[in-house]
């Protein structure tokens, strides 16, 4: 997967690419509602895009919510790129990002069935499962080691 680039994407040009896959799989896929999925956080975020053979296929977002906690959202791969361990590459990109703001914690809230890639990860389960979006979640932690 020499082809594979994972940058900090830049909103004012690439904010369309990543709506698109995020509109792909949390919507059509999933069947999130538009406004649960597009909830006005995005210009406060950091994103992250993936690009395979040029193509955007896949994204995430970080928000900072304090000096002390990141949290990782919107994790999304287009079907047509998934099982190439591309989801997993753009988690350790945020994980680098967010270690290098020097923020000690980063929290997710992992879909149930996908909380097997955060486990590899090093992310612990916190709680009871819930349902976000109508989809069931469990809250996931980790704690960085800062230099």
């Amino acid at each position: 997967m020499s082809n594979l680039v994972i940058k900090i994407a830049d909103l004012s040009k690439e904010f369309p690419a990543i709506a698109a896959i995020r509109q792909s799989v949390f919507q059509q896929e999933q069947g999130v509602d538009p406004a649960l999925e597009f909830d006005g956080k995005d210009e406060i975020s950091d994103h992250l895009i993936a690009y395979l053979d040029e193509k955007a296929v896949g994204t995430t977002r970080i928000r900072y919510l304090d000096h002390k906690t990141a949290k990782i959202e919107r994790l999304a791969v287009l079907s047509t790129a998934r099982g190439q361990g591309i989801g997993k590459k753009i988690m350790e990109n945020a994980l680098q990002i967010i270690t290098n703001k020097n923020i000690p914690e980063v929290v997710i809230h992992a879909q149930e069935y996908i909380k097997i890639l955060y486990q590899k990860l090093d992310f612990v389960e916190e709680g009871q499962i819930f349902e976000e979006a109508g989809i069931p979640h469990v809250i996931m932690r980790k704690t960085l080691h800062l230099v």
